[in-house]
């Protein structure tokens, strides 16, 4: 089992100095994605499944990547990022701002995500549910001897690639590599806009662990084009 995790390219957050919601890619991001799509299939590496966030970025991103491997795009709405509070067409200043504020609360508060938004406790729970139900239905499930750390898999032979977000792979990765969830993952595992992580099931105890191979990994960009 292989589990590749891919950030979206750079999205236009605001047009015109105002927040957009669901933002589409810049066209430094259309590069991006396309540049991941070439290197993902240069690999020659044969992936089972290619599972998409349901955000504009995320299926702008995966579609020269669906192009480029001859695949289907399998979409995910409990794969989209943290929902934030709808600051449609508000100025990128005070959003900013907001955002600037946030950070300097107490690390307990952080847990409440931010007002009007979505709570990172409801957002962790919705990230690793539909983590769980993606690797069921793939025939990886947790050990009963052993929950917290080790997998069964049934085959063992899957390779999935899954476009999302950086909260969202961040959750994911933590989860799935069995560390203590915190409220700030995506400051702990810090993912570029069109960056690749991947994890390699290990036979280990009578079960599986995930190994991290690959982290943050944008060697199909040059360095004027690696963005955050």
């Amino acid at each position: 089992m292989e589990l590749w995790f891919v950030r979206h390219a750079q999205p236009a957050w605001a047009v015109d100095g105002l927040t957009k919601r669901d933002p589409y890619l810049t066209e430094l991001g259309h590069r991006q994605a396309q540049l991941l799509a070439d290197r993902l299939a240069s690999l020659n590496t044969k992936f089972t499944g290619l599972l998409v966030s349901s955000a504009l970025r995320s299926q702008q991103t995966a579609e020269p990547v669906a192009a480029a491997l001859g695949m289907d795009i399998e979409t995910f709405d409990g794969l989209t990022e943290i929902m934030m509070p709808d600051w449609s067409d508000t100025p990128e200043a005070t959003v900013q701002q907001i955002f600037n504020e946030s950070y300097q609360r107490p690390p307990t508060d952080w847990w409440e995500g931010i007002d009007g938004g979505e709570s990172f406790r409801d957002f962790h729970n919705r990230i690793t549910t539909t983590v769980d139900g993606i690797l069921k239905s793939h025939g990886v499930t947790r050990d009963s001897t052993d929950p917290t750390q080790l997998w069964e898999m049934d085959p063992p032979d899957e390779r999935l690639l899954l476009v999302a977000h950086g909260g969202t792979n961040a959750v994911a990765l933590a989860y799935l590599l069995g560390a203590e969830a915190t409220p700030w993952e995506w400051e702990r595992f810090v993912l570029g806009h069109a960056s690749i992580a991947s994890l390699v099931a290990v036979g280990l105890g009578g079960g599986h662990i995930l190994s991290m191979r690959t982290f943050n990994d944008r060697e199909h960009l040059p360095e004027d084009m690696r963005t955050r």
